[in-house]
């Protein structure tokens, strides 16, 4: 039975993910691997892996792109590098950094990792504080502001600044047969952000991963977005941090097998786009 996405659970107790219009990230195609691009969450209230620790906030890796990017770093630098370290994922791997917004949840750990590796550029919100971004470059790392809509690195985006009061970045990727976007908190509403990728991909999106800010919402709200992610062409979510146990219920009875239950320790894998 073929599905618009689809995934498994692995003995780590994550998720891979990948199209069901391809064979699957593991098997052999024409001889050859198909070329996958790994998200490891490192940092989320939300548990996967029992020997990891929860707190607020997220974060996670992505590798198999032009570059590794860590997106978003937590709330607390200790728990985002003991977490990484159980996990395999050396600060020294990655060369991009990318905030999605301000708040402390998100970026909290970033100090800790420019301890450890200060050779990255930083990718964040133009709106972030003077002081924030002069206390970056002062540890040796390269600070890229974000107003608008611009590439990181081959094939990942940032949908630019959204929002108003509470400016936030998100990331896209171009994968096979779409985009994956992945979202901090989604202060500037989730159907936004979806709709402000697939409009600047022109792909349409096969999965959405992270906070929602949904957390309290209403059965009418709640199916609403689920509603507006469909009809935007969503094949696969995953909501997690400040999405709220309710939500994830009711997405989870939506999207059912493509539904993916994220917490820190999950891996997902998606097919490259090349």
């Amino acid at each position: 039975m073929k599905h618009n996405l689809w995934f498994m659970p692995t003995t780590a107790m994550a998720y891979a993910v990948a199209s069901s219009l391809a064979a699957a990230s593991t098997q052999a195609i024409s001889g050859k691997k198909q070329p996958t691009i790994t998200i490891s969450v490192v940092y989320d209230n939300y548990l996967s892996r029992s020997d990891l620790r929860t707190a607020w906030g997220f974060s996670c890796f992505i590798e198999g792109l032009e570059k590794n990017i860590l997106f978003d770093t937590g709330g607390d630098g200790g728990i985002l590098l003991s977490n990484m370290e159980k996990v395999g994922i050396s600060p020294k791997k990655v060369d991009i950094i990318f905030l999605s917004h301000v708040h402390g949840d998100h970026t909290g750990g970033l100090d800790a990792v420019l301890e450890k590796n200060h050779d990255v550029t930083v990718f964040l919100p133009a709106s972030f504080p003077e002081k924030m971004k002069a206390g970056i470059k002062a540890k040796k790392a390269k600070v890229v502001e974000v107003k608008k809509p611009q590439e990181v690195c081959g094939d990942a985006f940032s949908t630019g600044e959204m929002g108003t009061f509470i400016k936030e970045e998100s990331l896209y990727m171009r994968v096979k047969e779409g985009i994956a976007v992945i979202t901090g908190c989604a202060h500037p509403g989730i159907v936004k952000i979806v709709s402000k990728a697939r409009e600047l991909s022109k792909a349409s999106p096969r999965l959405v991963l992270g906070g929602f800010h949904m957390a309290g919402a209403s059965d009418r709200k709640i199916k609403s977005v689920i509603t507006d992610l469909k009809k935007l062409g969503v094949s696969g979510a995953a909501p997690c941090h400040c999405s709220g146990d309710h939500t994830r219920e009711m997405f989870s009875q939506s999207f059912g097998s493509q539904f993916i239950k994220v917490g820190v320790g999950s891996v997902i894998k998606l097919e490259s786009a090349s």
